[in-house]
């Protein structure tokens, strides 16, 4: 009996391409293709790519690169690029890399499943991107729309978005990201995702919660809305308009679902009813993501931000009074065009008045397409870029340190995820890949501030929420003991 094809994707980037990686594995297996863990065996490799910066680019052509000999010596394998990178460089990825024979941006992902039966019968290679913005506007509208399936009519959907559960066999539905938004209409100057991703859309509230309810009857018990300003959403459907605090209310209301929260929020649309509802809802996690970027009024201006500092020190004055154990986190970029020793040193002073629970640090580095590009000059040198980094990283892990610190001793709430990264090293090389239930290896899990734990425990304890008992602390991982006295 022939073998399906197996079919191998590789992830670079950020939670929306994490979502859209579990959509297309979902078309694929529909269609009859296998997953293969072992990109040398599989019969077509996907790379699900980013465009933010130009190293996650650069990780994607050398890996092409070294594809060159697969496809040499099994010519029938099928390449594709997928996503934002495709979106941005085109036709550019087939004159670097012929061998590649599928490029698709993220608007048209619907259609690689479609895409690969043809290239399977000799039409490839195949191009299928989107039109390009002008302005605000897009020629051709891209709905993601056919792409997001009812995931409660497709079996093959596997709706925990982790690794760990295929290294386990394990598929214990108790996670999921759900999309709200596709797309970006703030042109950020520094920003590609409004050039690749397209135009703003939000999906019809009632299709959200339809889904969000299916996933819980399935077992789910966490749901983390994703959009790229997702605290912008708004949806007119069946008569009323609703904002993503009505929003969260409607998927409080579900039974069984016991974590929601919502990824990533832009400041300027950070409402006083939204902080309230997260303060309100007993499903809603206390935890919020609001890339800062700088603090300086005078960077933020020129990065295209549309709020100040006074602006943003309020909202967090607002998230810790009314949700008092908010645990909060940020982005920032250094080495921004044009900034001075005296705006970097306005970023650090942010940094250590809000307390980030932890915040994600980025060198700058100037992309084609972007206003920053055509308009500023990239003038900090890269060794000022790198000394900010690390000066900036190192404020950082100390106050995360501190704050950890008070948490030693203390027995806290997680929900398992799967393995830790060690003990998956370890199942990767191992003959069985697949530990017994009773097999004790080190497991991991968050918080509900999305602190990071590990833990020894059994496999059978993945999605369930759990008492564990803090004995060892890191900036970003605490070490701890399951406590079954706890769990009752």
């Amino acid at each position: 009996m022939e073998r399906s094809p197996a079919y191998y994707i590789e992830t670079v980037g950020c939670q929306m391409n994490t979502l859209d990686t579990e959509l297309l594995s979902s078309g694929l297996a529909s269609a009859g293709y296998e997953q293969s863990a072992d990109m040398r065996k599989a019969d077509i490799i996907l790379f699900v790519t980013c465009s933010v910066r130009a190293h996650a680019e650069d990780k994607i052509y050398s890996a092409l690169g070294r594809l060159k000999n697969i496809k040499k010596h099994r010519p029938d394998t099928i390449i594709g690029v997928l996503g934002c990178m495709a979106q941005k460089e085109g036709e550019k990825i087939f004159r670097r890399a012929p061998h590649v024979d599928l490029v698709a941006g993220p608007g048209r992902l619907g259609h690689v499943t479609d895409w690969i039966g043809r290239i399977i019968a000799g039409e490839g290679p195949i191009l299928d991107i989107s039109k390009q913005r002008t302005n605000s506007k897009i020629d051709v509208l891209d709905s993601f729309e056919p792409f997001d399936p009812h995931r409660e009519s497709d079996p093959h959907l596997d709706i925990t978005p982790s690794e760990a559960t295929v290294q386990t066999a394990s598929a214990v539905p108790y996670q999921a990201m759900v999309r709200a938004m596709f797309g970006c209409d703030n042109f950020c100057s520094y920003c590609i995702v409004p050039s690749v991703r397209g135009p703003e859309q939000c999906r019809p509230w009632p299709r959200i919660v339809e889904e969000v309810r299916s996933l819980v009857d399935r077992g789910c018990v966490e749901v983390t809305l994703i959009g790229q300003t997702v605290n912008n959403y708004q949806s007119e459907a069946e008569g009323r308009t609703v904002r993503l605090p009505e929003l969260l209310e409607m998927l409080d209301g579900i039974s069984g679902l016991h974590r929601l929260k919502f990824v990533t929020s832009h400041p300027k649309y950070m409402s006083d009813s939204l902080i309230r509802a997260v303060a309100d809802l007993p499903s809603c996690i206390p935890f919020f993501h609001v890339p800062a970027q700088s603090g300086s009024d005078r960077v933020l201006k020129q990065m295209n931000r549309k709020y100040t500092i006074a602006e943003y020190d309020e909202m967090l004055a607002k998230i810790y009074e009314w949700v008092p154990d908010a645990a909060v986190t940020s982005d920032f970029i250094v080495g921004f065009c044009g900034e001075t020793d005296e705006d970097f040193e306005q970023t650090v002073e942010l940094v250590r008045r809000a307390r980030f629970k932890n915040s994600f640090i980025f060198k700058y580095s100037t992309r084609e397409g972007t206003t920053a590009h055509t308009r500023f000059e990239d003038d900090v040198p890269y060794p000022v870029k790198q000394e900010r980094n690390n000066r900036l990283l190192a404020v950082q892990n100390e106050i995360s340190l501190a704050d950890n610190l008070a948490l030693k001793g203390r027995t806290v709430e997680i929900l398992v995820e799967g393995p830790s990264k060690v003990t998956r090293r370890r199942m990767k090389h191992a003959t069985d890949e697949s530990p017994a239930k009773s097999d004790e290896i080190q497991l991991v899990g968050r918080t509900v501030h999305d602190r990071i734990v590990v833990f020894d425990g059994t496999p059978d304890l993945i999605g369930k929420i759990l008492p564990v008992k803090i004995e060892h602390v890191e900036a970003f991982t605490l070490t701890g003991r399951f406590d079954p006295v706890a769990s009752g």
